[in-house]
């Protein structure tokens, strides 16, 4: 597979660079010797402000973008604030990706998330599932707006000849996760909460549904590694993915392998060294029945994760340690 190497002193402008993706690619792209890279915080500059960005784009006229910056969280989030969902993950992509094309933009990589698909879709899900059932209504307002950024992209690629991509992880966890006790996605919500458990001897943990929903999860860095991957394809590959008329500029991102929430719960047990009981409380919601994706086009390209997820609970652990 060649590679058209993105020059090394490429301005590559990171949205949301303090977040578990974003930081993956940063230290990335360090990694691979770019100089060039631009980072915004949230008080430098408000996403969903679009004189802000705008300013920002003409200012330092960045040439690629990865945009990984917007509003998440799990299950009880995404109930309990669907307003700021919908209304701050909009903002962020549409001032981002038309600031984008004013700005030139060469590549621009959108990052979605496996929720856009239906709730009842096939397994594993497939690029061309989107739009054609109805979402699952506990995350359906940050659903909707991850669709209306790919959709966003497709728009612009046609009308523009832009080149922006949008990318669609599994459930992601990791280095500089949110481990919110409330707010937080189940694989860092968990990791706390046998932590705590742990620490407190607590003799059982209590976790929600009935443990037998299936969900696929993903390292950050392995995450990363595929972002860098369609990166720095060359021109006529990216090209081929980056779509037609036709076909949307979606691509999907996954280990292809899931496993029950018992399961899950299991591995962290094992992770955390907690020896209590693992308790299930059926009242709580399970949200979707099972959310695996198709990675067949990524693989296509010669990607796949490498990061066990017995591996990735380790290094995710000694992270949490330190941030709580």
């Amino acid at each position: 597979m060649s590679h058209n190497i993105i020059p090394h002193d490429a301005k590559i402008y990171v949205a949301g660079h303090r977040g578990l993706v974003g930081s993956s690619i940063v230290r990335r792209l360090e990694k691979e010797g770019y100089t060039n890279i631009v980072v915004r915080t949230h008080d430098d500059l408000d996403l969903t402000d679009q004189r802000a960005v705008k300013a920002f784009f003409e200012d330092e006229k960045p040439e690629n973008v990865f945009l990984c910056a917007a509003k998440v969280g799990g299950i009880l989030a995404n109930d309990t604030y669907p307003a700021e969902f919908i209304y701050e993950n909009l903002a962020i992509q549409q001032n981002i990706i038309h600031e984008s094309w004013r700005c030139g933009v060469q590549r621009l990589i959108f990052l979605g998330s496996s929720c856009i698909y239906p709730r009842g879709c096939p397994q594993p899900m497939k690029e061309e599932c989107l739009l054609t059932g109805t979402l699952e209504k506990t995350n359906r307002p940050y659903a909707i707006a991850k669709i209306a950024g790919i959709e966003m992209c497709w728009a612009y690629n046609r009308q523009y000849s832009t080149k922006f991509l949008a990318a669609m992880p599994t459930n992601l966890y990791g280095l500089n996760d949110s481990y919110h006790p409330e707010n937080s996605h189940v694989l860092p919500a968990l990791l706390r909460r046998f932590h705590e458990a742990k620490e407190s001897g607590s003799p059982s943990v209590t976790c929600w549904g009935t443990g037998a929903v299936r969900r696929e999860f993903l390292y950050s860095d392995d995450v990363a590694d595929a972002l860098f991957m369609l990166f720095s394809l060359d021109d006529d590959a990216y090209d081929a993915i980056v779509g037609s008329e036709e076909v949307p500029p979606l691509i999907n991102i996954g280990c292809g392998e899931d496993m029950t929430i018992k399961e899950l719960a299991e591995a962290i047990a094992d992770a955390v060294d907690y020896r209590g009981e693992i308790l299930w409380d059926t009242s709580r919601p399970d949200g979707t029945p099972q959310k695996l994706l198709d990675i067949t086009k990524i693989k296509s390209l010669g990607w796949s994760s490498t990061t066990s997820l017995k591996e990735g609970l380790k290094k995710s652990y000694a992270d949490m340690i330190k941030k709580i």
